[in-house]
């Protein structure tokens, strides 16, 4: 098979924006937000140009402390960002969702990067910093979702062990369904991409499984301790 990947100039990149702009105009059509969908693909473009660029000097950097200081960033912003619904609570219960985050992600990233990738150096960038994303992301995200339903259960007046064990059921609910669609209903987008830049759709699939189970431990395990770590007395600060 064929391991190589077609190039795409930035011009030849440019032909996608052509129906972007119609939805666009679709949008603006119906007198709804377009300034914002136009916003949202301009951004979205200078990120990942910047990102590409930042991610091409990472990989080419041989600095284990420089990929430590990125995990830790990774850490602390993703915290920040899984309370962000949470308003006046967010401070109190920031050091929770760190630790969550960094133990429940950071199992999973040593499972993966040292027993099975088994890199060598383990800083690896071009394998720690995109895995490493993946996973913090995914504990983020059940962590926000387990706290949104904690808190809306308990203003419900549910009992807070049976409030938590509510909003740790519904932190799996995403990746629960992504177990059960993929390859059904979606093809995810890492093994994709792995098929179109060459590689066989065996060794892609095999990732993929690697991918999804870490994304399912990662989001289990974060949400476990952040609503354990959690008291009463934290919620109504």
């Amino acid at each position: 098979m064929d391991e190589t990947i077609t190039f795409i100039p930035f011009s030849r990149l440019l032909i996608i924006f052509i129906p972007s702009g119609i939805v666009s105009f679709l949008i603006y059509s119906w007198s709804l937000e377009w300034k914002n969908s136009l916003y949202a693909l301009g951004r979205m473009l200078a990120q990942l140009v910047l990102m590409g660029y930042f991610l091409s000097y990472i990989f080419n950097s041989n600095s284990s402390l420089t990929i430590l200081c990125i995990l830790i960033s990774m850490v602390v912003v993703a915290s920040w960002i899984a309370l962000r619904i949470l308003n006046k609570k967010r401070i109190n219960l920031l050091k929770y969702a760190f630790i969550a985050i960094a133990i429940g992600g950071g199992i999973n990233l040593f499972i993966v990067t040292h027993l099975l990738l088994q890199l060598d150096p383990w800083y690896m960038p071009r394998f720690m910093v995109p895995l490493a994303g993946m996973i913090f992301s995914s504990a983020m995200n059940g962590v926000s979702l387990a706290a949104e339903r904690l808190l809306a259960e308990i203003d419900k007046g549910i009992i807070y062990d049976d409030a938590k064990r509510i909003a740790f059921k519904a932190s799996l609910i995403p990746i629960i369904n992504s177990l059960f669609a993929v390859g059904l209903v979606s093809l995810p987008g890492m093994m994709t991409g792995q098929i179109l830049s060459g590689i066989s759709p065996l060794t892609a699939a095999r990732y993929q499984i690697m991918v999804m189970c870490m994304i399912f431990n990662s989001v289990g395990l974060a949400s476990y301790i952040f609503l354990v770590l959690l008291k009463p007395k934290s919620i109504k600060k």
